[in-house]
């Protein structure tokens, strides 16, 4: 499981201008089943996406083609962790750590 921070570097202006094509983005990887829920931070200097990939290099393939990244409007910080206490509802979305 990983954790995506994206922290705005330009006005929200310029973040409102590209939202729908970051919306698009975002959408994809919802159909793809790698992220599982995401939203703006508050204050809204940028946002999060709880995502769910095979590796930190795919979560990273994932993040660059972000537009918001593209165009370099934002900072990307991803953590990687391993879910160690959980609801059992979790277990569905965690499928590699089943065993607990």
């Amino acid at each position: 499981m990983f954790i995506i921070e994206i922290t705005y570097k330009v006005p929200t202006e310029q973040i409102d201008a590209n939202m729908a094509a970051h919306m698009k983005y975002v959408d994809k990887y919802y159909h793809t089943g790698n992220f599982l829920a995401s939203g703006r931070k508050e204050p809204r200097d940028g946002g999060i996406i709880f995502a769910k990939a095979e590796s930190l290099a795919e979560v990273n393939a994932i993040v660059a083609e972000d537009p918001f990244c593209v165009l370099q409007l934002a900072d990307y910080r991803v953590i990687h962790f391993k879910a160690t206490k959980k609801v059992k509802a979790f277990d569905a979305l965690d499928a590699e750590d089943n065993d607990l």
